[in-house]
């Protein structure tokens, strides 16, 4: 029997301070965290999957992969794209790509305290 598989339903960043990137992903892209009773992860509701920040998998060294969002793409929506730049930029974090109207809304991509390229759109 062949089955199909779905998804993703679930993602995961392996991140330095599981810690430091909830805060960042609670408190300054505004997504809401889930109570969870795994200390090595930070679970998020993200819409239709979860999303997570977590301590690394055994056998891997961030510090020896370098540019760790190297191609990979991870969206997230808000409908306030724009406002949600203006907060992110005047806290200092790097933006990636600045807002522009493109096939998902306004669009813009902002770098995350371990160097993940994360972009937001506001179309839903």
């Amino acid at each position: 029997m062949t089955t199909t598989t779905t998804g993703p339903d679930f993602v995961s960043f392996q991140v330095r301070d599981v810690e430091r990137s909830a805060e960042f992903y609670e408190h300054a892209v505004g997504l809401t965290r889930l109570a969870t009773p795994n200390p090595d992860a930070a679970v998020f509701s993200a819409g239709g999957a979860s999303f997570a920040v977590r301590t690394p998998l055994p056998g891997v060294d961030l510090e020896a992969i370098g540019q760790v969002s190297g191609g990979i793409g991870v969206w997230f929506h808000n409908p306030d794209a724009a406002g949600l730049h203006e907060r992110l930029a005047a806290q200092g974090v790097p933006i990636v790509q600045e807002p522009f109207a493109g096939p998902f809304g306004t669009q813009f991509a902002f770098r995350d305290p371990d160097g993940y390229v994360v972009t937001i759109h506001s179309k839903a």
